[in-house]
């Protein structure tokens, strides 16, 4: 049964959607990929920082989105979850460009980041498919309409209760 919430001392809403399992595990795993993202893109961007040129703070701020959408989704807000569909697109793209680049920086000429070149590579390459699982679980997510109420009067009022004005 969904936990009821008062409103304004009678009306009680409750939100059916979020009460079955498999809406709070796709939540829970779609923060847990959203921190998993934010640590991937933190390594890279601090491990590759003299490399990364004028991206750094992009990514920075990339970092603290997916950090503050994480919060959004543990609380239950189910309008984040196409941003974080379309910003996974974004980054799954930018790394899979990213990754044969960091690998070809053995060759003569190219400073070495604080990180070696290739373990940034596959950080690289391992944030492509983290950030595709993350596209599957929020359009998932978003599937599952954790936003629907379902108003209801206590019980204890009977059927006969009638309903105020402007209700």
């Amino acid at each position: 049964m969904a936990k009821p919430v008062e409103h304004q001392g009678r009306l009680i809403i409750e939100h059916p959607n979020r009460e079955k399992s498999s809406s709070k595990t796709t939540r829970v795993v779609v923060a847990i990929l959203l921190v998993i993202s934010a640590a991937l893109i933190a390594i890279v961007t601090f491990g590759g920082w003299s490399s990364l040129q004028g991206v750094v703070f992009i990514n920075i701020g990339w970092i603290l989105l997916y950090l503050l959408f994480a919060y959004y989704v543990m609380r239950w807000n189910r309008g984040v979850l196409p941003v974080v569909a379309a910003l996974a697109i974004i980054m799954l793209i930018f790394a899979a460009i990213a990754v044969p680049s960091w690998f070809s920086r053995d060759a003569v000429g190219y400073d070495q980041p604080a990180l070696d070149a290739n373990i940034l590579g596959t950080i690289a390459a391992i944030l492509v498919p983290v950030q595709a699982i993350l596209l599957v679980a929020a359009m998932y997510g978003f599937r599952q309409e954790w936003n629907v109420e379902v108003e209801r009067w206590p019980e204890e009022e009977g059927d006969d209760y009638v309903l105020p004005a402007g209700a």
